[in-house]
């Protein structure tokens, strides 16, 4: 096992060495890393043990004294989660990793998308009383869309009614991998002290207090459990791995070669996730886990090469520093020494005073200065290659999801997705000579964070600030309030209702003619419009979307007036009759129509289709949807009913209610509007002991007093 002492000592050649790594380094020694999981489960404290691991820092830091290097900013350290994704990067057997901290909470899932689409492997922690808990199983997902490797981490395993096999069931049941186990706990909750090494048959103990671990043989009391794993860990592994299946058949056994192999063939391909445990807290299970990180997850030369269009045609782009430039921005943050953009370089080398391409508004801007990223700390780099993650200084325009490459090669990569914002918040400034700075400090914002949309009101001429959850907007408010020293008024949260058809009308014929001197306009239409049926998944949410398509026949509208027609029609989903909110979930049929031989044309036939559909939706049935959110309650079992009758008052539906450690577990999909203030409203119901998560669930018929208020 290897000194911390050792690693420390080794800490200031690192980092003189920094410039000379991407040289020095090559791809396969590089590992792009993500930690995913839950509130609380230790995500930080993992992160900070791997720097004091690494000898990057020389005091570990905790959560709950503020003074982790990754939660830096001051909201971080007051409330004691993260809230914004932090790059540090260190080094471990020579190895370069450069590591996301990323958010638990659901508010924040924008920050863990983003990062996602530019890692190449995962840690993914779970708490080993808790196991998989509902944001665990959000990132998960998250991970699966963007085919990211992970290695598990079951972690306080000192906790009372910590259980390993508990988590592991958990993760084999909700996230449906094959968990595939190759640490044995030493000791449970309050005596665990160590594991044993499954591959090698080695018992890794830390004394109290230590910072590394004693290797010896495996304890008495544990060698036969050991060995019973051990076999239950070739035959699952057998089973997946087809050279693995050849050497147990021919042996009845794994070699601890051909295993580890195995295990990183599994890891990659996402047939398997190899799972460690340990307690982040103690200290105890981290060396393992870097040794896994390096061992298992893979390198920037072990994914396929990254793929991207040009002029419509698409192209891939090798890992490779000697080919054309392509690299992602993924976050842009404001410091006090400038601008950061943070990118992942897929292809190519940039150096300091490059000019680079950003291929989706076609303009040049020059790399200033090249940084290498520990948190809010830089060090200066002389260039970076592909297979890095770098923060640099000088982009003017560049934003989240910007392709930066090569001027003479031009190549634009898919950015990552942003979920539309379903809370709103009226903001203003308290002193009127302020509008002009509030305005630059909310667009500041919303260029950090893509997932904060700022616009106004036409109606009331209110400026709205509109984002992924209460969280997320009070975070955002407070943030304007101490980096630019502004005194905001916020108003009551708004959520984002939609409209949609509850009864169609059939065969509704518009003509639209306007002669006045010249040429024309005239364009016939008849439309069925109706609901869209429901998709059957059983979820209970109200179908949305919209669904145009034409039965005309014999050529009476031209394919072209077709098109103009469906356009016109999603001109008209902007604002619906009841309260001027979008509409969704309907199908549109253009089921007849005339033309023109010369009045006729594109923009007619679009005024016609935006004009009917109105007046179609108008003469139909209406209905209100409102938000709702997968609401996910932890309470003590005295607090139940009050907490049950509190969610049936805010007109929640309880879905399930599962007995835990002690606790409850209540699931509950409840409408958004109903859900300010309810952290306020559990804690005093539970005695600060009550949690809860949320997700968006899509949307939900509102009551017909709802519907008609409005």
């Amino acid at each position: 096992m290897r000194s911390n002492v050792d690693n420390r000592n080794n800490r200031n050649n690192r980092d003189n060495s920094d410039n000379r790594n991407n040289s020095d380094n090559p791809l396969t020694a590089v590992r792009n890393l993500g930690i995913l999981a839950h509130v609380d489960a230790g995500k930080t404290t993992v992160t900070e043990r791997f720097l004091y691991a690494t000898g990057t820092t020389h005091k570990r830091g905790e959560v709950h004294d503020g003074t982790t290097v990754t939660d830096f900013d001051p909201q971080e350290r007051d409330r004691g989660i993260t809230i914004f994704a932090a790059a540090v990067s260190c080094a471990w057997d020579g190895h370069r990793i450069n590591l996301i901290d990323t958010p638990g909470h659901v508010d924040f899932a924008d920050e863990v998308e983003r990062s996602l689409r530019v890692l190449d492997g995962a840690i993914a922690v779970f708490d080993a009383v808790a196991g998989v808990e509902p944001q665990s199983e959000s990132v998960w997902r998250q991970a699966d869309r963007h085919g990211v490797p992970r290695i598990a981490f079951v972690n306080k395993l000192d906790r009372a009614g910590a259980d390993l096999d508990t988590a592991v069931e958990s993760i084999r049941r909700r996230l449906h991998p094959a968990p595939l186990v190759v640490q044995v706990p030493i000791g449970t909750e309050d005596g665990f002290t160590g594991v044993v090494d499954l591959l090698r048959m080695r018992a890794l103990v830390w004394a109290d207090g230590g910072d590394t671990a004693e290797e010896g043989p495996v304890p008495d009391a544990l060698r036969e459990e050991a060995e019973r794993r051990r076999r239950r860990l070739e035959e699952a592994v057998a089973e997946l791995h087809p050279t693995a299946l050849e050497e147990f058949c021919a042996r009845s056994t794994l070699s601890a070669r051909t295993l580890a192999s195995a295990l990183r063939d599994l890891t990659r391909t996402g047939e398997g996730v190899v799972v460690l445990c340990g307690s982040a807290y103690r200290n105890r299970g981290i060396e393992p886990l870097l040794d896994a990180v390096v061992a298992y997850l893979p390198s920037p030369s072990d994914v396929p090469p990254v793929r991207g269009t040009h002029d419509g045609t698409e192209q891939e782009r090798a890992a490779d520093a000697h080919v054309p430039l392509a690299a992602l921005a993924f976050k842009v943050s404001a410091t006090a020494t400038g601008r950061l953009t943070y990118l992942r370089l897929y292809s190519g080398t940039i150096r300091k005073g490059d000019t680079v391409l950003d291929a989706g508004t076609r303009r040049t801007e020059r790399i200033g200065r090249i940084l290498r990223v520990r948190a809010d700390r830089h060090a200066e780099l002389d260039r970076a290659v592909a297979g890095d993650i770098v923060a640099v200084v000088g982009l003017k325009s560049a934003r989240a999801g910007t392709t930066l490459c090569a001027p003479a090669a031009p190549l634009l990569l898919e950015p990552p997705s942003v979920a539309d914002p379903v809370v709103s918040v009226a903001v203003e400034a308290r002193r009127s000579t302020d509008t002009d700075r509030l305005a630059t400090a909310l667009a500041r914002l919303a260029e950090e964070d893509p997932s904060l949309v700022v616009r106004t009101d036409p109606e009331t001429g209110q400026t709205l600030l509109s984002g992924m959850g209460e969280l997320h907007l009070e975070v955002a408010v407070e943030k304007i309030r101490q980096s630019h020293g502004l005194e905001v008024a916020v108003g009551r949260p708004r959520v984002a209702y939609r409209e949609t058809v509850v009864r169609g009308v059939s065969g509704l014929v518009f003509r639209h003619v306007k002669q006045d001197g010249g040429a024309g306009q005239f364009a016939h239409v008849v439309l069925d419009v109706a609901p869209l049926e429901a998709d059957g998944d059983g979820d209970g949410g109200a179908p949305t979307g919209f669904v145009f398509r034409s039965t005309v026949v014999g050529g009476r509208v031209p394919q072209e007036y077709v098109r103009a027609v469906e356009a016109g029609c999603r001109d008209a989903l902007a604002e619906g009759p009841l309260g001027g909110h979008p509409v969704t979930g309907l199908g549109v049929t253009l089921t007849d129509g005339a033309t023109h031989s010369k009045d006729s044309s594109e923009m007619a036939f679009r005024t016609a289709g935006r004009l009917a559909l109105r007046e179609a939706l108008r003469t139909g049935v209406m209905g209100l949807l409102e938000p709702v959110a997968d609401v996910t309650v932890t309470v003590p079992a005295d607090a139940v009913g009050g907490v049950l009758g509190d969610l049936a008052a805010r007109r929640g539906r309880v879905s399930d209610s599962v007995p835990r450690a002690g606790s409850v577990v209540i699931t509950a999909t409840v409408p958004l509007a109903e859900l300010f203030g309810y952290a306020t409203r559990l804690r005093s119901r539970t005695q600060g002991r009550g949690t809860f998560t949320t997700r968006p669930a899509g949307y939900a018929p509102a009551p017909v007093a709802m519907a008609g208020d409005r």
